[in-house]
């Protein structure tokens, strides 16, 4: 009986320790999407003083998770522009080695947004500092559980200005780009009436449809497929974000991302307006479906 007791109340802490530290998870990911998202970002548009600090909260914790990088200081600067007249933006990029195989994984999404306009604030919470708390989130757990592929963390400067830092991380990647065997792409992934997310990208990489149907089989937001057909009708996402530049070196993608809303690209795209527990649920489903990815395209 004695000895009961005692699995009892051990079993009884764990569940305990869990919750506690599912609880802190879901604060860390809303406070970084808040702040991200706040005035004093000012819209992060790239080489803003905003974008310098989204830039430093991300070096920041990338370091404090013991993150590894190929840049000096996770920074990779490049410089875009009909005559490169945009320079000194910069991609923060993280990595984590695989325990299995050094085929990697990319897990990007953008931190950059309008910034500001006749005096308005384009705050971009769900395009994208929703995608940019997330991959904190996720370099956060895969550092504490290692992966079977290395891992790339990568938050991306310029998007808004045509994919540019997915295009300068591909023109300058630290290895041969036939390492690269997936990329997660997160972009608007906090806000949908319908309680839905779509993973774009199966039409076109059947291969990863059951994997992420399993994912999608546990979670209680509704996982849907599609936006990457042509001449379907429906909008073709296929090159709207940043894994249109890996797309076009072949490379697999999932992008994960919600159907335009009434405040797309607008000051009024505000932190208070996100439904805050599908949020955590989407963060939780995209992190699963990377798990039985990466486990799979390991075997």
């Amino acid at each position: 009986m004695k000895a009961f007791k005692i699995l009892s109340f051990l079993a009884a802490l764990f569940i305990y320790t869990s919750l506690q530290a599912q609880e802190q998870e879901r604060k860390q990911l809303l406070a970084d999407f808040a702040y991200l998202a706040s005035d004093e970002l000012e819209g992060r548009a790239p080489l803003s003083e905003g974008s310098m600090k989204a830039r430093e909260l991300i070096k920041t914790r990338f370091k404090t998770l013991g993150l590894s990088s190929q840049f000096d200081d996770y920074t990779q600067f490049f410089t875009f522009g009909k005559e490169n007249e945009v320079k000194d933006a910069a991609n923060i990029v993280g990595f984590v080695p695989g325990a299995e195989t050094d085929k990697i994984i990319v897990v990007t999404a953008h931190y950059d947004h309008l910034g500001v306009h006749e005096g308005k604030v384009y705050n971009g919470a769900d395009d994208n500092a929703s995608g940019t708390a997330a991959l904190l989130a996720m370099a956060s757990y895969f550092s504490k559980h290692r992966p079977q592929h290395s891992m790339i963390f990568a938050a991306l400067d310029a998007e808004e200005k045509g994919l540019q830092g997915a295009k300068a991380l591909l023109k300058d990647f630290p290895f041969p780009l036939e390492q690269i065997v997936l990329n997660v792409n997160m972009d608007m992934i906090s806000r949908s009436d319908k309680n839905e997310i779509y993973a774009c990208g199966t039409y076109h990489y059947p291969q990863l449809k059951p994997w992420l149907e399993t994912a999608g089989a546990s979670s209680s937001v509704e996982l849907l497929f599609g936006h990457d057909l042509p001449d379907t009708g429906h909008e073709d996402w296929t090159s709207a974000s940043d894994h249109g530049p890996f797309h076009g070196e072949k490379i697999p993608f999932v992008y994960f991302g919600v159907e335009d809303h009434p405040d797309y690209h607008k000051d009024t795209d505000t932190f208070d307006k996100v439904n805050q527990d599908f949020y955590v649920q989407v963060v939780k489903l995209i992190r699963n479906s990377i798990l039985i990815m990466d486990e799979q395209l390991a075997l």
